[in-house]
């Protein structure tokens, strides 16, 4: 008698299970439409072990009958694929991301405007006015430090303390890719001002800095491994990752904090419109935010704080400048000239 009811429970638990999933993708205005496309393909730049498939597969769970294929490759690689793709009037993605896709495609007019359902929590700054796109994922560019190098009492507690003689001859690195580098003179300029910021960068100029020709994640690793007391400009979850696994680093919060944002965009001539605007309103949602923060990512949903709190402002009590596409477009040509001219 027990087992019965127990086998009966356990049909009334899938039962109900399956009827909540239903009610809730039912919720979609866009879910029909989107099951009789069948599908969405997302062109992104999210790392796909670790983001991209948990992504989609929360997605196909809940919205059964809409598949997901994916395209992954790096902002530049996507960007061009797009443009390629539109010239030829072959336009495939549906959906694009990235911390500096947009602005290109949307200076050849190839973005939609589109509002997701339950963008109205979001902040300004984490959205664009005008609806081309909306944050999901955040990075806060911080230094990292090597905690078996550094002294407790050594650890830079101001931005002049960079200016320290203990910190001068190769002391500190930096990528010299788009973060790093370029990412930290950006947050000095921009919270200090051009002749204030200048002044203190050439200042900096001469502590030389060590340009490594590696990524931003790469130059953590070089602190964890002790080839570096320091790196400027690297994401600060990253640390973690790292200092999880037993490596002797962590991350400053130490102002300026320039925070650029992975963003996600409808393509206006998306052959499966109403699939991508359900896939754009899934990957802004608080469901979708708990995936992201499961996996270790920062997600930008204001009701979603992380697996670590301390890395995101309102968790570590930091400020950080939030720079959008837009900015970080108009800008980067400049701050990576900066960079050449006085640190290399």
């Amino acid at each position: 008698m027990g087992g019965k009811n127990l086998f009966a429970g356990t049909i009334l638990g899938v039962a109900a299970m399956l009827a909540s999933v239903m009610a809730q993708a039912a919720e979609s205005p866009h879910y029909e439409a989107a099951k009789r496309e069948g599908q969405v393909n997302w062109y992104t730049t999210l790392i796909i072990d670790t983001a991209v498939i948990p992504l989609v597969s929360a997605f196909e769970k809940r919205y059964p009958g809409v598949k997901v294929t994916y395209s992954r490759a790096d902002s530049t690689p996507t960007i061009l694929k797009i443009l390629n793709e539109a010239k030829a009037g072959k336009i495939a993605a549906d959906v694009t991301d990235g911390t500096g896709t947009s602005p290109p495609l949307q200076a050849e007019g190839l973005l939609a405007k589109y509002a997701p359902t339950g963008s109205e929590v979001y902040p300004a700054a984490l959205k664009d006015r005008d609806g081309y796109w909306i944050a999901n994922i955040l990075y806060f560019m911080t230094p990292a430090i090597n905690t078996q190098m550094v002294k407790p009492a050594d650890v830079p507690k101001k931005l002049d303390d960079l200016l320290d003689s203990k910190w001068k001859g190769g002391k500190i690195a930096w990528s010299n890719t788009t973060s790093g580098g370029a990412s930290f003179i950006g947050a000095v300029l921009a919270t200090m001002g051009e002749q204030a910021g200048m002044d203190f960068l050439q200042k900096l100029s001469k502590q030389q800095i060590v340009n490594l020709g590696i990524s931003a994640r790469a130059a953590v690793q070089k602190v964890a491994e002790g080839e570096y007391p320091m790196a400027l400009g690297i994401f600060n979850h990253h640390t973690i990752i790292d200092s999880e696994k037993g490596a002797p680093v962590t991350w400053l919060p130490l102002e300026p904090i320039i925070a650029p944002l992975s963003v996600e965009s409808v393509l206006k001539d998306a052959p499966h419109p109403n699939a991508a605007r359900l896939f754009i309103d899934f990957l802004v949602s608080e469901e979708a935010a708990q995936v992201l923060a499961d996996v270790g990512f920062l997600p930008a949903h204001p009701k979603v704080s992380g697996r670590t709190p301390s890395l995101k402002p309102e968790g570590g009590l930091f400020k950080a400048y939030f720079a959008s596409p837009e900015y970080v477009a108009e800008n980067l040509a400049k701050w990576q000239k900066i960079r050449k001219d006085l640190f290399e």
